[in-house]
Parts: structure tokens; C-alpha cells; sequence
């Protein structure tokens, strides 16, 4: 029967009902989806090798033809060889196979095959164990390596493939316009799947994937520019008046240049009569809640509320403490709502937000409560946003009518990556640091060292400064580390026995969390002991020193996090990683830490090492999967991609001409995993 590319897969020859299953393990339920599994590598069958000039050690192909029979070797019970000798007319190579009956009988002396393995044996004696075999009349070419599943060898995925194109015949339209193919010179979707399965030669893959990975970004800028246009709304929150000049002289500092530029920016767009949108990322200690403050000041100035909410109680009071200290004495009423609030306090909080007698109101996801009612809600604040699904953001939006939304992130991300992820939002980068701020010191030491360590905390200590000591565990039994809690129980008790030791961690109760760091921030205790808790959210000037042990455990954004609680007063500030870890990853991630404290450079280099789809994690922020774009690799085709984009948007934002038809299922399907964020 004839297929289209919404053919059922179990109807392509070969592989039926359950084998169509198995497929369907992985993503590729029609014939469309199975075009669309590309192979993650490729075997060089193309260029084969002589016998003598393969080279020792390494996969190569060699063409021979099979010389003897094939002859069985039992060498115990379950293990079965089977030796033949091949030659190319000048020297032999001796082929073993290893319980491979099926392969052994389809050799037959006399005809010529491709033998694809690694050379071992002498340069006198050259043999190949367990190589892929195919006829050399057939088998000559590159051949494509796919993701495989259990039962589901690359090669039946090889051979569906091929199949599927058979039973296509011609009907397999493109999605791309041709004057856009043509202005991009880009090649017949045709041609870029046959050669991206079956590639003709290197030169035609490259032709295939340029054309592959643009069109799967061009999906994408599509459906995220769609977004940004559903969530540019009209308001009826226009700002009338500029606040942030009289909120700037209320500052001990003077604000650098970029605060003032993501200043403006926000408040051009609280003046245009849209709704802003707008994401403020900026390295640790770059000064973004002044940002923020600036914000709500001239929200509640023209008469308006304004909420921020953060993910953990700890940053939610930090962010009390500095904005209620900067905003009280201009006269603005700041409140402080999370889980710890009694009873009686949230009642009052609630009825004073209602009454409008509240002007900003900062907390936790206790502000997602239904009770909690604003009276002119005008602009919200999230910090942390990775942490808060969209889903949160706009049920706080939700009480108010299109209010403004300042999204604000501490994890610097590369500007590519900042535009998939956060494509719905304009986007103000804070990268400048406040004046005065010093470079924080980071060393990396082997355990042998970690006296060394207690030496120096000592004497930071005893000069009346604080430090922390970051463990990746809370408790034992995860390859040998020493729990958070067992290892400041030693500490207590051995080398820090004349200090005040603290301990935190993510299992602690609220309540015991915020009084532990209330007495390190008071300055009770000298040295805290923490797991990732402290990430986010503390700031204490006095500490100048911060020792990660095991710091190969640790990703490098999270690790720039940490770093990022030391080097907030005026004294020299240490960060000291603790390692003996010798993979290539972990050394490259503690080199980069090393050699910069720039969180941008830091993002760039963690985007390397981990792709984007690990970066944060893709399903948290409803980021469609990327098949074969890399967006570390690919960032000038994703130019490309944009402004191609745009060009299709402002003639037809809603892709509902005919040529765009194919585009718009394209995006359909590819935002389908999105689907709550909306689309039309």
C-alpha cells in the first residue's frame, strides 16, 4: 500500500504490530515521526581500507573476499566461535565471530563483503573479532547510527527507513516555501531526509542537516514569536508618572549603568499601554533587586499594588528586609506573607491587601492563595523564575487585570538560549557589577589538602569574619560521601570544637531554617555547615569564605550560585573547591570556575558541557524537544532562523495562508508538549 506521513507505522513493510511498538518507544508512531528520528552518528562504510593498510586499533571498514569456510569452534558450554579467513588478493585477515550462527552461515566463500571493526593481531597476522558485516555489492556507503530501544536494533530502524521512502513514493511535501529555500539556499525537504539517512557523501549530510536543523528552529522562532504575541496585551496600567529618579536619591549607591538602562526599559514598557513582559537576568550580586525596588516604587507612586514572589521563605524575608528598609521610609507599606506567617498576622495582611492600604506585597507561594485579593494589582515580581512553573506566574497575575510581569533570574543565560527558553519575554541583562565589589578568589584542592583548609578558616574566624562549608548530601549512604549532618557533627566536635557551628539543609522544618539563619546572619555563628539550601537567597557581607567539598558533584552554574555567597562586603572574599575527581568533565567544569567569575562566560561554558535540554531541565519549562538542532553549535542559523521568521509573522501572523500551511502544522506539532501556554 501506498504511505503518507500520517501512515500508522505497523504498516510499513517489515514491521507490523509488534515491532510498530517498539517504535513507538521511540517517538515514532507514524511514518513522518520515523523520517523524523535522525541518526545520532554515523559508520564510514564509504572510503574501505586494504587489509595491510587498515589502520591497528581503530573501527575502520576493510573489503575482502570470504577465502575459506566457515569453520565451528565449541569452546565451552554457551560459547560457540566461528573462524574464516578473508583476503583482498594481497594479504589475509582472519575474521572470529562469537555465537553468531545466523551471520556465520550467510558468508559464503568466494564473495566479497564490507568488515567493519577494529584491527587487531600482528602486522604479519591481521585479524577483526565480531565485526558488522554487509555484501560489498550493497553495503559501501555511510551508514547512519540510530537511538536505539530493546529489540530494536539500528539496523531494522535502517531498513524501515529505507521502507517507509519506498512507500512514499513522491507524496512528501515541503513545509518551506520555495522563495524562502531559495533566499536561504536551502535544499527540497526530499533531498535532506534521504541524505540525512542515507547520506550520499559528507558534503551532501552537511547540505541535509543545514537544511534540517533551520527549519526545526524556524518551528520554533515561529511558535515562540506566536506566543509573544498573544501575551503583548492592552492594559489599562499605563504609567503615568516616571518614579525612578526620585527612587534612585533614596539609594546609599549610586546605581550602575546597566540598572538604570533595565530601569527604562521596564518603565518604557509600563507607559506603552501593553502589558509588560519582561525578564531581568543578571550575575550574582549584580544588583537586581534595586532593580525590582525601583519597579514597585513607581507602581505604588501612580497608585497601583505590586507583588513579588520568591521560591523559598529565606530569600522571600531577605527580599522583606532590604525592600521594606529602602521603600518604608518613602511611604511605601511593605508586607511579608509565606507558609511561617501566623494566623492572625495573614488575616490582618489579607484584609490590609484587599483595602489597598498595602502597597507591595512580597512572599512565597502563599501569595497563590485564593484569599489573598489585591485592590489595583498593577505589577508582579518572580525572582528565581527557573524555579516557578509558567502556570504559577499567571495565576499570581490573574488578580489583577493585564498586569505588568518583571521576571528576574540569577542564573546567567546565554542570550541564544535565553530566547527559546524564555521566548515569550523581552529580555534586560544586568552586566555591570556594583563599584567596589572584588573579585572572589577560587582555589581548587585535593583532599589531601583539607588541613590546610581548616587552617585557613581559623584564621579568617578569628579575624571576626564567618565562613560556609557546602556538602552535597543531607544523609549517608550515596557512594561514601559523608552526610551534611554526620560532617558538622565532627567539625563541632573535632577541628571547630572552640567555634559556633551551625547546620542547614532542605529537611529542616521552616522554622528551624529561618533561626539558623537568622543567627548566621547576626553573626552567632561563626561557620555554617549547608547543602544547596543556600543557593539562593543569603546574604551575609561578613562571610569571606565558602569550601565546597566534592565539587565535582556540583553542575557549573550551581557552582557559580555558591560561589556567589561569598564576595558581598568589602574584605577579600575565597571560594575553594574540593576535589580529587580526574574525569575530563569535572576538571574542565573546576577549570572554568577558576578561571572567571563572569556567570556569563560561566552560562556559556555549562551550555557546552550540558546542552540546552539539560540545562535547566526542558520539561519544567514546556521547551519543545530538539531533534537535531544544538543550540551551542547552531546559534548563526538561529539568526537566520529568526529574522526568517519575522519576515513569515508580519506578512501572516497567524500562518493560515495556503503556502504556510505546512509551517503552521509544523509549529502545531512541535508545541504540542505546550500546550497550556497556548498558541492561537
Amino acid at each position: 500500500m501506498s504511505l503518507t506521513i500520517d501512515s500508522d507505522i505497523r504498516y510499513v513493510k517489515g514491521v507490523g504490530e509488534k515491532r510498530a511498538q517498539l517504535f513507538g518507544k521511540l517517538g515514532a508512531g507514524s511514518v513522518g515521526a520515523l523520517l523524523r528520528l535522525y541518526p545520532r552518528s554515523y559508520e564510514d562504510w564509504s572510503r574501505p581500507y586494504s587489509i595491510a593498510q587498515a589502520p591497528f586499533n581503530e573501527v575502520c571498514c576493510v573489503k575482502a573476499t570470504v577465502a575459506a569456510p566457515v569453520k565451528e569452534h565449541r569452546i565451552r558450554a554457551g560459547m560457540v566461535l566461528y573462524r574464516t579467513q578473508a583476503t583482498d588478493g594481497e594479504s589475509l585477515l582472519q575474521i572470529t565471530l562469537f555465537n553468531n550462527r545466523f551471520a556465520a552461515s550467510a558468508l559464503q566463500e568466494g564473495e566479497a563483503y564490507l568488515f567493519y571493526g577494529k584491527i587487531t593481531g600482528t602486522a604479519r597476522k591481521r585479524e577483526m573479532s565480531a565485526p558488522e558485516i554487509r555484501r560489498a555489492s550493497v553495503g559501501q556507503g555511510i551508514h547512519p547510527v540510530y537511538p536505539q530501544t530493546q529489540g530494536l536494533s539500528t539496523k531494522m530502524i535502517e531498513m524501515a527507513v529505507g521502507q517507509a521512502f519506498r512507500g512514499l513514493g513522491d507524496s512528501l511535501a515541503d513545509p518551506l516555501p520555495t522563495p524562502l529555500r531559495q533566499a536561504y539556499s536551502l535544499c527540497h525537504l526530499r533531498y535532506a531526509l534521504e541524505n540525512v539517512h542515507f547520506p550520499e557523501s559528507y558534503e551532501a549530510l552537511a547540505i541535509a542537516r543545514q537544511r534540517l536543523i533551520f527549519e526545526e528552529l524556524l518551528t520554533l522562532q515561529l511558535g515562540l514569536l506566536r506566543l509573544r504575541m498573544g501575551t503583548v496585551v492592552k492594559t489599562n496600567l499605563v504609567l503615568g508618572k516616571d518614579e525612578s529618579e526620585p527612587f534612585f536619591s533614596l539609594l546609599p549607591f549610586s546605581p550602575t549603568g546597566a540598572q538604570r538602562r533595565a530601569v527604562e526599559e521596564a518603565v518604557r514598557d509600563m507607559k506603552s499601554g501593553k502589558a509588560m513582559n519582561r525578564l531581568l537576568q543578571g550575575d550574582v550580586g549584580s544588583g537586581k533587586t534595586a532593580v525590582a525596588a525601583a519597579l514597585c516604587y513607581c507602581a505604588v507612586k501612580n497608585g497601583w499594588q505590586a507583588a513579588m514572589m520568591a521560591p523559598t521563605e529565606i530569600l522571600a524575608g531577605q527580599h522583606y528586609r532590604s525592600l521594606s528598609g529602602l521603600l518604608a521610609p518613602a511611604g511605601v507599606r511593605v508586607a511579608l506573607l509565606t507558609g511561617s506567617t501566623k494566623a492572625a498576622e495573614k488575616r490582618k495582611i489579607r484584609e490590609a491587601l484587599a483595602a489597598g492600604e498595602i502597597g507591595l506585597l512580597v512572599g512565597t507561594h502563599s501569595l497563590l492563595q485564593e484569599e489573598v485579593r489585591f485592590s489595583r494589582l498593577g505589577l508582579v515580581v518572580t525572582d528565581e523564575q527557573h524555579r516557578f512553573g509558567v502556570e504559577q506566574r499567571a495565576v499570581l497575575a490573574a488578580k489583577g487585570e493585564q498586569v505588568h510581569m518583571l521576571v528576574m533570574s540569577a542564573t546567567p543565560i546565554p542570550r541564544t538560549l535565553a530566547l527559546i527558553i524564555y521566548g515569550d519575554l523581552d529580555i534586560s541583562v544586568l552586566d555591570e557589577l556594583p563599584p567596589g565589589r572584588r573579585q572572589v578568589q577560587t582555589l581548587v584542592m585535593g583532599t589531601g589538602k583539607r588541613e590546610r583548609v581548616y587552617a585557613f578558616l581559623k584564621k579568617e574566624m578569628d579575624a571576626g569574619r564567618q565562613a560556609y562549608i557546602v556538602c552535597p548530601l543531607v544523609e549517608e549512604g550515596d557512594g561514601g560521601l559523608t552526610s551534611a549532618e554526620q560532617y558538622a557533627k565532627t567539625l563541632k566536635e573535632g577541628p571547630f570544637s572552640a567555634y559556633s557551628v551551625g547546620l542547614l539543609h532542605g529537611k529542616l522544618k521552616p522554622k528551624q531554617k529561618e533561626q539558623v539563619m537568622a543567627q548566621f546572619q547576626e553573626g552567632s555563628l561563626s561557620l555554617l555547615v549547608a547543602t544547596t539550601v543556600i543557593e539562593v537567597g543569603v546574604d551575609v557581607p561578613n562571610a569571606t569564605v565558602m569550601v565546597i567539598e566534592n565539587a565535582e558533584r556540583f553542575g557549573l552554574s550551581q557552582l557559580h550560585q555558591l560561589r556567589g555567597r561569598v564576595g558581598r562586603g568589602k574584605e577579600q572574599s575565597y571560594c575553594i573547591l574540593i576535589s580529587d575527581a580526574r574525569n575530563e568533565a569535572a576538571v574542565r567544569r573546576l577549570k572554568a570556575m577558576r578561571s572567571t567569575s563572569d556567570g556569563f562566560r560561566i552560562a556559556d561554558e555549562d551550555l557546552k558541557l550540558r546542552g540546552p535540554g539539560d540545562f535547566f531541565g526542558q520539561r519544567q519549562h514546556g521547551l519543545p524537544e530538539l531533534r537535531i538542532a544544538d543550540m551551542a553549535e547552531d546559534v548563526e542559523v538561529l539568526r537566520s532562523a529568526q529574522a526568517a521568521a519575522r519576515g513569515i509573522l508580519q506578512l501572516d501572523p497567524s500562518l493560515s495562508a495556503p503556502e504556510h500551511e505546512g509551517l503552521r502544522r509544523a509549529v502545531e506539532a512541535l508545541f504540542d508538549s505546550v500546550g497550556e501556554r497556548g498558541l492561537n
